[in-house]
């Protein structure tokens, strides 16, 4: 049983020149930064950093606060319970190995079987002899059982057609084999969360505290009276915790609801004869499934037949090496692995959780969270604003402590509350609680817990909605790091372009062939060669129903127009492909731009077929078939011919495909399975059958969003293995490139040319290239170390596997949906599910919004953060005693923390985002203007609630009230004032650069029903909830004082706007 690392073709290119894979290493200072929350990359950021920023930050709530980052000790137990499962699966299969090296492959295997298999419904075989022979790669239980031809026949299915796929076949086969799906580890449950955000310490601190005054309060007063205080500051605490407890749990939803769109992979397989796609959970046993590179195994399963077939096997094994796959000496094939070279057809044997694939998916959890660096930063900005209010906080406490124990302090009536000797403990005790409760509740309004959690809150919106824009977000810290994208290398073909292709234009036999599908204008010899080079060279299908209709054809678009176009010509798919046998095959590449077949006709003679980039199999050919079917040497004049119709097409935004073939010695071909195996298809003296142009139109409002880019400060850069010609038309037709003046080097560069460029030289010339034509997927890789280098955030879009090295080096990689393969969907962070660039450009908008979002509500947090510390602490040290009590400041914190971030952290993105170039990385999260907006708001605030506080008897006219009365009656209007301020102040920041706060306020229905429910609540408290708030019921007067008090920070707001300051990032329109 060989299974031993064979090169595959596409990895014999890795030393080749022409496919040039010599990559230079960059320097990577990505994460060098200044402090410990100063990391601009989480993507693959080492975990000492991680734990680094973790330690130095203030946290009150760590499982609150952490939970949407990556757990290092479980992603530790994560790795830990991988390498144990792969090292079981490497146990058994060594085992078998060594009992079938002493026994010999002929042993009777009787007892191999189960002793009582368990068959369901009329199958000849039981799910526990597939596991058996699936898991353990059991060669001697496979032959036992007929090999695959068999145990497809005991499967009911058919190695050509599959299954017949009607849903009472597909529902017994899920009952005898199982689905394939796996046990998903349950979601937490609304107590986990409601548990965690009783962990708050300062919360955990205001319940002990609350307990103490309700234990005073009840014995003192009796428990008519006695129990408000500390009641209220519990019911309080009670409230919070349950808002922050469905506010978490929601967002948890979300992701939970992504995480299972992520997994949910397309699969092709043949069903009663037709490829269709289907879901990998909807496989089931017995289907057959094609592969191509590139692709994910979606189960266990055999090799029906395949060429070249390469797997990489590290998913599972964890050794990065590339296995051999073939249908006789290692057929097995095993779930969650990739193809990496190759194409085939595989028949499924087993599923979900009787593969070891499902064993493994069943045992780990399926999201371990994930840091961003907005998320770093702002927990950074919460430690340093934290650590003052901490600061402020023991002020307050040790003055009001100072104050209350030495008599300074007094209350409404102007009685002194603590003479030594003569107060009682208890009422002393009660005293210090309560200047105790203000204290913390300053530590929890001060400490902004909510402001890295409304990162989270932010990109799950965001992500929820971009699913709604064709776009998957694989990783969150991809969404925010969009918004600061400074370039984005896109593919041509299927993103620029609509991926909808058609053969329009074709040369054979010497000249040009109009229409491309006039079978009469082709020599005998030609047509049937071409027909035969169309049929096997190629990974697609054609399927013709048995009732009369157009033939379905399947494959890359490429393959398609190419098929359909020898549908065209009279070509029978089955008829060609049964007339030949496919001895060995070089699967297509995007390093070599060319694939190629081998064929044994029946008459023993053996054709070499080549297709791919025109010029390139153009440059092999030595000679043509003319229209007099003669073999003619391909002279200078013929061959200007040719090259003169590609750059034709291709000036005209034709994708150029030649058609060639030669003939091959039979006593040349390789006789061992080896030899064939690493046989190199011979690529020159060949004969040229055919070259097509392909039309694949530009996408309609590519041009509008290639503008889009332009204006937001984001260059767009096309990257396509085409003609260097076709390239430029297509970039000219978008806007890449404004004219045909733009059209030199180093605009406009061929791959090749800028691989063998110096360093120094690459780094030089790649901020100036738009459009490079004809590169490799490592020449894409290049540029975009180069562009990182020179300070770039850099997204890049890719379909391919030889892709994914490119969007696993990105700052953000953008994998196609359609048609992108599994290997590069893996290592992007961003699946853009309709292929097309104008999503690109969304995603680019929503990532901005996301950044703009969290300022908005900094700018709202901060303000009330200022106001709230330097009122308490003013009135504190000036007269013993604070107007906004422990209660009241708990309703101020629900407002800014979770309300404040549901409204302003759900903002859905303006057009004006799109006018201004790209936040740098490292640019400061408070601009000057939100210090501008923060700081006019918080002293107009201070300065109002403050003159109320010293002197609102006066104003108020409260001198005839009694004092205690006034007391309240002032105290309650400075804090329905004070809310009113920040409600008020919500609009402000939801425009910081915009007069016209109130523009589309409306269709936010999010923002405006909490803004609703916070002036519900606020009346609510003032005329009903007096006893738990310390507040009394304001007439209509004060009321309209209030609401005045509030209302003129809109006024003041359009004021502030009016003086300037540096904006830090242009404004582009």
């Amino acid at each position: 049983m060989s299974n031993e690392f064979k090169t595959s073709p596409q990895k014999r290119n890795w030393s080749d020149t022409e496919a040039g894979n010599r990559l230079p290493e960059y320097a990577n200072d990505d994460n060098e930064g200044f402090g410990p929350f100063d990391i601009v990359r989480t993507k693959s950021a080492p975990a000492d950093r991680l734990r680094k920023w973790r330690q130095a930050a203030l946290v009150l709530n760590a499982s609150r606060r952490f939970r949407y980052t990556l757990d290092l000790k479980k992603e530790e137990e994560r790795k830990h319970l991988i390498d144990k499962i792969r090292m079981h699966a490497q146990v058994i299969r060594a085992a078998v190995l060594f009992q079938v090296a002493g026994q010999g492959l002929n042993v009777p295997e009787a007892s191999k079987l189960p002793s009582s298999p368990t068959r369901i419904g009329d199958f000849g075989i039981c799910s526990e002899e597939l596991v058996s022979i699936s898991r353990e790669h059991d060669v001697s239980l496979l032959q036992q059982n007929g090999g695959v031809t068999e145990l497809a026949r005991k499967l009911k299915s058919n190695l050509e057609k599959g299954v017949p796929g009607d849903e009472t076949d597909l529902i017994k086969r899920k009952r005898a084999f199982g689905s394939n799906t796996y046990p998903r580890k349950k979601g937490r449950s609304f107590w986990r969360f409601l548990l965690e955000a009783c962990r708050d310490t300062t919360l955990i601190i205001l319940m002990v505290a609350a307990a103490a005054s309700l234990a005073l309060g009840i014995k003192t007063e009796g428990i008519k009276e006695g129990w408000y205080d500390g009641g209220s500051i519990s019911l309080a605490v009670l409230i919070v915790i349950i808002f922050t407890a469905v506010s978490d749990y929601k967002q948890s939803l979300q992701f939970q609801n992504l995480n299972e769109e992520k997994q949910n992979i397309q699969m092709e397989v043949i069903r009663s004869g037709r490829r269709i796609k289907v879901s990998i959970f909807e496989i089931v046993v017995g289907d057959v499934v094609p592969l191509k590179i590139g692709d994910q195994v979606p189960a266990d399963g055999l090799v029906i037949s395949g060429h070249s077939i390469s797997i990489d096997e590290s998913s599972m094994t964890g050794e990065s090496k590339i296995v051999h796959k073939d249908s006789t000496r290692a057929p097995f094939l095993m779930s969650g692995c990739k193809v990496a070279d190759g194409y085939g057809t595989m028949l499924v044997t087993s599923v979900g959780i009787n593969t070891e694939w499902g064993l493994l998916m069943a045992s780990i959890s399926e999201d371990n969270g994930e840091e961003t660096p907005l998320q770093v930063r702002l927990n950074g900005v919460a430690t340093f604003i934290g650590l003052v209010g901490l600061a402020v906080a023991v002020v307050v406490l040790v003055v009001l402590v100072v104050r209350f124990f030495t008599g300074h302090t007094t209350d409404p009536d102007g009685r002194v509350q603590f003479t030594a000797g003569k107060t009682k403990v208890g009422d002393a005790i009660d005293g210090f609680i309560k200047i105790f409760t203000v204290a913390v509740t300053i530590v929890v309004v001060a400490v902004p817990e909510g402001l890295p959690l409304a990162v989270t809150l932010t990109l799950a919106y965001s992500m929820r909605k971009m699913m709604a824009d064709k776009a998957l977000v694989r990783r969150l810290s991809a969404c925010e790091t969009m918004g600061s994208a400074t370039t984005i290398c896109s593919d041509k073909t299927g993103t620029l372009t609509l991926n909808q292709m058609t053969v329009v234009e074709a040369y054979a036999c010497g000249k040009k062939i109009d229409p491309p599908d006039n079978k009469s204008l082709l020599a005998p010899t030609v047509l049937s060669l071409l027909i035969e080079g169309v049929a096997q060279n190629t990974t697609g299908n054609v399927f013709v129903p048995k009732e009369s209709g157009a033939p379905e054809v399947s494959g890359s678009p490429t393959e398609k127009a190419i098929l359909l176009w020898g549908a065209n010509l009279g070509m029978d798919f089955e008829a060609v492909r049964s007339d030949s046998i496919i001895i060995h095959a070089f699967p297509f590449n995007s390093e070599k731009k060319r694939g190629g077949v081998a064929l044994k006709l029946s008459e023993s003679e053996v054709h070499v077929h080549w297709k791919g980039a025109a010029e390139i199999v153009l440059a092999s050919c030595t000679s043509y078939i003319d229209e007099n079917d003669r073999r003619v040497q391909m002279d200078a004049d013929k061959l200007s011919f040719f090259n003169k119709a590609i750059e034709d097409m291709a000036s005209r935004s034709l994708r150029c495909v030649a058609i060639a073939y030669r003939l091959y010695e039979t006593e040349k071909l390789p006789t061992s399975d080896e030899e064939l195996d690493n046989w190199q298809l011979p690529e020159g003296d060949l004969i040229l059958l055919a070259i097509v142009g392909i039309k694949d139109p530009c996408r309609s409002g590519v041009r509008d969003a290639v503008q889009l880019c332009s204006n937001a400060g984001v260059k767009v850069r096309m990257v396509t293995g085409d003609n260097l010609q076709t390239a430029r038309a297509i970039a000219l037709e978008c806007g890449i490139l404004q004219s045909n003046a733009d059209a030199t080097e180093p605009n406009l560069i061929e791959g090749k040319t800028f691989r063998n460029l110096t360093e120094t030289k690459r780094l030089e010339v790649a901020d100036k290239i738009s459009v490079m034509g004809r590169s490799s997927p490592s020449d894409k890789l290049l540029l975009v170390q180069a562009l990182r280098k020179r300070g770039h955030v850099v997204a890049v879009t890719g379909d391919g596997t030889n892709d994914a090295p490119a969007l696993h080096e990105a700052d953000i990689g953008l994998a196609m949906g359609i048609q992108g393969t599994e290997v590069a969907k893996e290592s992007s962070d961003i699946i853009i599910l309709d292929d097309n660039f104008a999503s690109v450009v969304k995603v680019v908008r929503w990532g901005r919004s996301v950044y703009a979002n969290i300022q908005k509500f900094i700018q709202f947090q901060l303000t009330v953060n200022v106001a709230a510390l330097i009122i308490n602490v003013v009135s504190a040290v000036s007269s013993g005693n604070v107007p906004l009590n422990a209660v009241q400041l708990l309703w101020v914190n629900l407002i800014m923390d979770t309300l404040g971030a549901l409204a302003l952290a759900t903002e859905p993105p303006t057009d004006h985002l799109m006018c201004r170039n790209p936040v740098g990385r490292r640019e400061p999260l408070i601009t000057n203007i939100m210090w501008r907006n923060l700081l006019i708001q918080a002293l107009y605030q201070v300065t109002v609630l403050l003159v109320l506080n010293f002197r609102g008897r006066s104003i108020l006219n409260l001198e005839h009230d009694t004092s205690d009365h006034a007391f309240r009656v002032n105290n309650t209007l400075i804090f329905n004032a004070f809310v009113l301020c920040q409600i008020f102040n919500e609009f402000n920041a939801r425009k910081p650069e915009e007069i016209n706060v109130w523009k589309g306020v409306t269709k936010n229905l999010l923002f405006m029903g909490i803004v609703g429910l916070e002036v519900v609540l606020q009346v609510i408290i003032i005329f009903f909830l007096g006893k738990f708030t310390s507040t009394v019921r304001l007439s209509w007067k004060l009321w309209l004082v209030s609401v005045g008090i509030g209302f003129i920070s809109w006024p003041l707001a359009i004021v502030g706007k009016l003086i300037p300051v540096h904006r830090g990032v242009s404004v582009n329109c």
